[in-house]
This record gives structure tokens, sequence and C-alpha cells, in this order.
């Protein structure tokens, strides 16, 4: 779907960093742009494919001389203008001005950011769904969305004041997994309702008192893993809230798992059960 403003799907070129557009663009590497424009930026082109494979196309399309002439770039190009979308061709430099990096992708796309509510989701969509309650680190929620996307998750449901999804290292971890997994932001006190309405068993990582093996329970479809913050681990009210609490075996001084690891080891314990 096009922005209102555009009619007409065009390609045009750009080589100027004071370009109205590219000032706008490269802003939304700053949170606070991307909630007033409702866009996000994704770089590269397997990023870009696999969201074409998605059903989901940039609005604006920049890319360099040296990555038009891929033939999936061709194919994202020919349906970003079917589509009613900007080609935009332009420089290395600019690529990197919009991305933030030196070393910048040949293709950046500029996409709507989904507006995925608890309402909107259907929890019999999938056995499994990740949940992760103030999550920080943008590396772990792309690996996060990644494990989804493996495991055949749901989606992602983000609790309480978790970083942005949409915030350019997020979506780069993500690999292309963030147009493929559904993601919504809630806070704990409109989850745990909306959870208790209807079918769903909410587990939690938990190094407190009465938790289990994580691999000596049967887990029920669907499984709601509730992975706590990097730091300090989740409050004691919302573990308590849990159906059950598991804990992995830790062999060495460490005492925990880095969220995104523990969420991947739980997400395939429940895809293993499923299978056999």
């Amino acid at each position: 779907m096009a922005p209102p403003h555009m009619t007409n799907a065009r390609r045009s070129r750009i080589e100027s960093f004071s370009n109205p557009l590219v000032k706008r663009m490269r802003l939304l590497r700053e949170k606070r742009h991307r909630r007033a424009e409702g866009l996000f930026l994704a770089e590269g082109l397997r990023i870009a494919t696999e969201a074409r494979e998605a059903g989901i196309l940039p609005h604006w399309l920049f890319l360099a001389e040296e990555g038009a002439g891929h033939p999936l770039a061709q194919a994202l190009i020919d349906a970003v203008l079917a589509s009613g979308g900007e080609v935009i061709d332009t420089t290395p430099a600019i690529l990197s001005k919009l991305s933030g990096k030196d070393n910048a992708q040949t293709i950046v796309g500029i996409y709507a950011e989904p507006k995925t509510a608890l309402a909107d989701l259907d929890r019999d969509a999938a056995p499994i769904w990740l949940v992760a309650e103030r999550l920080r680190d943008p590396g772990n929620l792309g690996t996060m969305l990644r494990t989804g996307d493996a495991v055949g998750a749901g989606g992602l449901i983000l609790l309480d004041e978790s970083t942005d999804p949409y915030a350019v290292e997020a979506v780069r971890a993500s690999m292309g997994a963030i147009f493929t997994q559904t993601l919504v932001q809630a806070r704990w006190a409109e989850f745990l309702p909306w959870l208790r309405s209807g079918p769903g068993e909410l587990v939690a990582t938990w190094l407190g008192h009465d938790t289990q093996d994580y691999q000596a329970v049967r887990y029920a479809a669907p499984t709601f893993i509730l992975i706590g913050n990097e730091s300090q681990g989740m409050p004691a009210d919302y573990a308590a809230a849990a159906d059950v609490r598991v804990k992995m075996p830790m062999m060495g001084k460490a005492d925990s798992l880095n969220a995104a690891v523990a969420a991947a080891v739980m997400a395939y314990e429940v895809l293993n059960q499923r299978r056999s």
C-alpha cells in the first residue's frame, strides 16, 4: 500500500545530501521520528526480499547502482513500482547517511510500521508465542524474532518498556524476521487479562523458588514463553502469575543465560515436544 500522497509509481535519482526526502528519511534512525512518521528503515537485499516474499513492500526503495542489477533486486524494483511505491537510485554515500553505517548495504527500504494490538492476535494460529519483559538490547530482540521464525512461533509480545523493535539495529539483527513474525507491544496489566480470556499456558523462565526443570514439563498449546529483563530478570509477581515456572541447568559459574539464548532453548524444547 502506497502512502496517501503517492498517486503514481515512479523512479527517480537523488544524489544530494540536502534533498528533503533524504533529510526526512535519515531521521528515521531516531525513535521519535519513527513514531511520528509511522515508518521504519530496513537495509539489505536479503531483508527486503524476505519482506517481499511475505507480501510487504517498502513505500520508498533506495538503491545504489551496484545493487540494482541483481535478479532479486530487479524483482523488488518491479514489485515496488507495481504497488505504487517509489524507487530511488542513489549513491553509496547517501545509503550510508540513511543507515548510519560507513559500509552500508546497497539497498534501503522505508516501510510502514505495523500497528498490531493484543486483540488482533489469533492465539490459536501457532502453538508457540514468545513474550519478553522489558527487553533492552536490540540484538536480543532481533535474535528472538529469528528464533520465533525458526520454530514457527506466532510472534513476539513485548511487555512494558522494551527497546524499540523498529530501531535499525533490531531490524538488522532480525535478518528479515521482523516481517514474518507478528509484533505486539503491551503493558503487563493488559497482557495478563488478555491471556486469561482464552486458551494459553504461560511459562516463565525463573531462577527463584517453585521451579521445575524445563525438560520435565509437558507444555500445553498455545505456549507463551515469558523471558525476563536481561539484567534484572522478571518481577516476582509476574513469575507468580505464570502457570509454570521453569529453569535450565547451569553447570558452570554463570547463574543465567542470555535472554535471547534462553528464549531459543525454551522454544526448541516446546517445538521438540510437539514434533515427538
